[in-house]
């Protein structure tokens, strides 16, 4: 059995995913009793419940998608401890590469792990990047918000501006990577090329239409839904183009 899905980490995800769990009853369990001391009826309680567990499916999806992503190198239950408890595919898919080239080797996660130190600095390193939003949150929060909240009390369109240009920063930095991604050479389809910009045309196109839909009468619901519901689309469509076209179109690539 390889090493990065044996027993004993298998056991360890088991582990981390009941502590996680727990929590979440107990803080669950601590709310609905505060909620009847508050005198909140029964019925708005559970309606409560049930439509924060739907919102909970629509992240889900996107760390699914995040799981299969690192599968290939480092086995599915690494990345299913890492997602059980903070992180995302941006993160998680950069710490992991830039520890793995730190030993030399070729094609980043795309290929399987087979070094037990290669794979333990890769968890550690994943792991640690991790832990310093937790630990520098509460530290210098309030004076950023408080510096913050100073510099765009006077004018909201500022403010405005500031938050979009932060989503557009962080939305073009995706871009930029399927257009002009700099890949390895010896790995196919690891460059932006013909695939990574099909990805990026079909989610857009997914996300517009789906944004559509939820606009319409009894489908608000979906709108939370939309975005892991593109990436798993665009996804989806990308691999049967793999599989269905030429592969010197498929796998056309510009920066490998």
């Amino acid at each position: 059995m390889d090493f990065k899905d044996d027993r004993f980490m298998t056991a360890l995800a088991l582990c981390v995913v009941a502590f996680v769990t727990a929590q979440a009853l107990f803080f669950m369990i601590r709310a609905i009793k505060r909620a009847k001391e508050l005198g909140i009826e029964n019925s708005t309680i559970k309606n409560t419940i049930i439509s924060s567990s739907l919102f909970t499916v629509a992240p889900a999806i996107g760390i699914v998608a995040t799981v299969i992503t690192l599968a290939s190198g480092l086995g599915y239950v690494l990345p299913w401890i890492r997602l059980s408890v903070i992180g995302n595919i941006s993160y998680e898919v950069t710490a992991a590469t830039s520890a793995i080239d730190v030993f030399g080797l070729k094609g980043g996660i795309a290929n399987p792990i087979t070094d037990h130190e290669v794979f333990a600095t890769v968890a550690w390193v994943m792991t640690l990047g991790s832990m310093m939003p937790l630990i520098l949150t509460p530290i210098f929060l309030k004076k950023i918000q408080g510096r913050v909240g100073k510099a765009v009390s006077g004018n909201k369109a500022w403010a405005d501006v500031m938050s979009a240009a932060a989503f557009i920063g962080l939305i073009a930095a995706f871009v930029a990577r399927a257009l002009a991604g700099q890949g390895d050479k010896e790995v196919i389809g690891d460059g932006a090329g013909f695939l990574s910009v099909s990805a990026l045309v079909f989610s857009i196109i997914l996300m517009l239409i789906l944004s559509k839909i939820s606009q319409m009468p009894k489908m608000k619901w979906l709108e939370s839904f939309a975005m892991p519901l593109s990436m798993i689309g665009a996804m989806v469509l990308v691999a049967v183009m793999a599989q269905v076209l030429p592969h010197d179109v498929a796998f056309l690539e510009w920066r490998g």
